[in-house]
C-alpha cells in the first residue's frame, strides 16, 4: 500500500511511455483470441468453457455514446442471461463502442466478451457505486474506515466465470478519485476495475484496462484463477494503481501480461494483521510466468505486506523489470503474524532498478490499533536464482525483524551491474540468514558464500501446479438474426 507519490520529472515520464508504446508495438501477448470474420455475427475466442446462449449489449437497450449510462443495460442483460446457468451457460458479447457504466455483477457460467473496439467507461457518478462491507480479513478499507466502493465488474459466490476479449478496454477513468484520495476527500475505499470473490473456476484474458480508480484485478478468497494476456496502463504517479493483486487465493496462474503502475505490479495478498489471521485463509499454489513490469515507484512482485494469513508455493520465471523500484519485494511487520515461505524465483531479467531485492520486516501500516505485537511473521525458504540487474542503485536490502530473523534465503547465480552513482555498500543485510553462490556483486556475510560450484543450490520445484493442466478451447459467438 502506497500513500501518493512526487511526481516525476519530464524526463522520466518521457522515458517511461517511450518504453510504453516500443514495447506495445513490438508484443502480441496471451491467449489469442480467432475470429472466422471481420464482421460482428461471428467470431472464435478461446476460453476455459465455451457457452450455449449468446447475447449482445444492444439487445437490452445498450448505447454505445460515450455519454449514455449503461449500468441497467448490463444489469438486465447478465439477470436475463443467468437462466441459462444450468443449460450450458451464457455469453454477452460488448460490440464496438464507448459504453459508460457504473458496476455491474457477474453470474455463473458466463462469460463477458469485448469486441476490440469496445470500451467500458467507469461512471464518474458515485450513485452508480454502491457502497458494501469492508473484506473481513482487512477489518477495514484500504481508504477509509468502513465500507468500500463495489467494483466496477464484481462477482461473488461464483462458478465457471470468463472475462476477455479481442483486447477490448477497461477504462476506470481514475483521476477523479486519484484527486479524491489526494485532497482526503474519500467517504469509502475506492473502487476496484474487477474483483471476483469466494468463487472458483475463473478467467481473467486478453484485455487492456487503464486507468484504475485503485486496483486492478482482485481475485479473492478464490480458487483456479486464470490473469493471461493482460495489458494494465496506469500513470506511474497514480496512487495504489497496483496491476493483479491474487489475494487468499489458491491454485492461480498469472502469465504473458504486460503492466505499468503507480504501485506493485503484482502483489500477493492474504489479509490485514488481527484480521488477516483470524480469517486464517492463505495464498498459494501461485504461478507467475512471462511478466513485463515498469513501476519506478514500487514492486514489480510484491509478497504482502497485507500476508497475515499466510503466502506459500509461489513460483515466478521469465520476468522482465524495467525502470522498477524493486525486483522482488517482501514486505511485514510486527503484528502481522502469517507467514511467506517457499518462495521461488527464476530468470529474471531487470534494467535500472533501486533495488534488485528487498526485504522489510518494518513495514507498519497497521488496520488499527487492535494488533497483536506478539504476532511475529515467519519468512522462510526464499529462493531467487539465473538473474541479471543492470543500472542498478543498490544490489539488495534485506531487512528482517530483530529476534524474528528472516531465514533460509537461497541467491545464486544473480550478475548486477551497478549504476554509475550507486551505493557505496552494495548489499545492505539485517537480521537475515540464508546462502549465496555465484552472485556478483558478492553477497553480505549473512548469506554464506556456497562458492561458484554450487550455483544451482536454490531450489525452483519441477512438478507442475493444477492450474498448470487446466486446458482452453475454441468458443465461438453467433449473433442472433431476430
Amino acid at each position: 500500500m502506497k500513500l501518493w507519490k512526487t511526481p516525476l520529472t519530464s524526463q522520466l515520464s518521457e522515458m517511461v511511455m517511450a518504453i510504453v508504446v516500443v514495447v506495445l508495438l513490438a508484443t502480441t501477448k496471451g491467449v489469442k483470441s480467432r475470429k472466422a470474420r471481420e464482421d460482428l455475427d461471428y467470431f472464435e475466442y478461446c476460453a476455459m468453457s465455451c457457452r450455449a446462449h449468446s447475447a449482445s449489449l444492444a439487445e437490452f437497450g445498450g448505447v454505445g455514446d460515450g455519454s449514455t449510462s449503461n449500468t441497467k443495460a448490463f444489469q438486465a442483460a447478465i439477470n436475463h442471461l443467468s437462466q441459462y446457468q444450468s443449460d450450458g451457460g451464457a455469453q454477452l458479447f460488448v460490440p464496438p463502442g464507448k459504453w459508460l457504466t457504473g458496476s455491474f455483477n457477474l453470474t455463473s457460467h458466463f462469460t463477458l466478451y469485448l469486441h476490440k473496439d469496445a470500451v467500458l467507461l467507469a461512471s464518474q457518478e458515485e450513485s452508480e457505486w454502491p457502497v458494501i462491507e469492508p473484506l473481513p480479513s482487512y477489518g477495514r478499507g484500504r481508504d477509509t474506515d468502513g465500507g468500500r466502493f463495489i467494483s466496477l465488474i464484481f462477482g461473488t459466490n461464483l462458478t465457471d466465470v470468463v472475462i476477455t476479449g479481442d483486447n477490448g478496454t477497461i477504462d476506470g477513468q481514475g483521476e477523479l478519485w486519484w484527486q479524491k484520495f489526494k485532497k482526503g476527500e474519500l467517504k469509502y475505499t475506492r473502487p476496484y476495475l474487477i474483483e471476483i470473490m469466494y468463487s472458483e473456476n475463473i478467467q481473467i484474458s486478453n484485455l487492456t484496462l487503464i486507468n484504475s480508480p485503485s486496483w486492478n484485478v482482485h481475485p479473492v478468497y478464490s480458487s483456479n484463477v486464470l490473469v493471461q494476456g493482460i495489458t494494465i496502463l496506469a500513470p506511474v504517479t497514480s496512487p495504489n494503481t497496483d496491476g493483479i493483486n491474487p489475494d487468499s487465493c489458491t491454485n492461480t496462474k498469472i502469465e504473458d501480461c504486460y503492466i505499468v503502475s503507480g504501485d506493485d505490479c503484482i502483489a500477493v495478498k492474504s489479509g490485514w494483521d488481527q484480521y488477516g489471521i483470524a480469517f486464517g485463509m492463505p495464498t498459494k499454489q501461485l504461478v507467475i510466468r512471462r511478466l513485463t513490469c515498469i513501476s519506478p515507484f514500487s514492486a514489480v512482485i510484491a509478497l504482502g505486506s497485507e500476508m497475515s494469513g499466510g503466502i506459500q508455493d509461489v513460483r515466478a520465471e521469465d520476468i522482465l523489470a524495467i525502470d522498477s523500484e524493486s525486483g522482488v519485494r517482501i514486505k511485514t511487520a510486527v503484528g502481522r503474524g502469517g507467514f511467506v515461505k517457499d518462495i521461488y524465483v527464476r530468470g529474471v531479467t531487470m534494467k535500472t532498478m533501486k533495488w534488485a531485492f528487498w526485504m522489510t520486516g518494518n513495514y507498519g501500516s497497521h488496520a488499527d490499533n487492535g494488533y497483536d505485537p506478539n504476532a511475529l511473521p515467519v519468512i522462510q525458504n526464499i529462493n531467487y536464482h539465473d538473474m541479471v540487474a543492470e543500472n542498478v542503485t543498490m544490489a539488495a536490502k534485506l531487512e528482517g525483524i530483530p529476534g524474528d530473523p528472516f531465514t533460509g534465503i537461497c541467491i545464486s547465480n544473480v550478475t548486477i551491474t551497478l549504476a554509475k552513482k550507486a551505493k557505496k555498500l552494495p548489499w545492505n543485510c539485517t537480521d537475515v540468514a540464508g546462502i549465496s553462490s555465484g552472485v556478483v556483486p558478492q553477497a553480505c556475510g549473512l548469506l554464506v558464500d556456497q562458492g561458484p560450484s554450487n550455483v544451482a543450490a536454490c531450489n525452483f520445484p519441477e512438478e507442475s501446479l493444477p492450474i498448470d493442466n487446466v486446458q482452453v478451447q475454441v468458443c465461438s459467438y453467433r449473433r442472433k438474426h431476430l
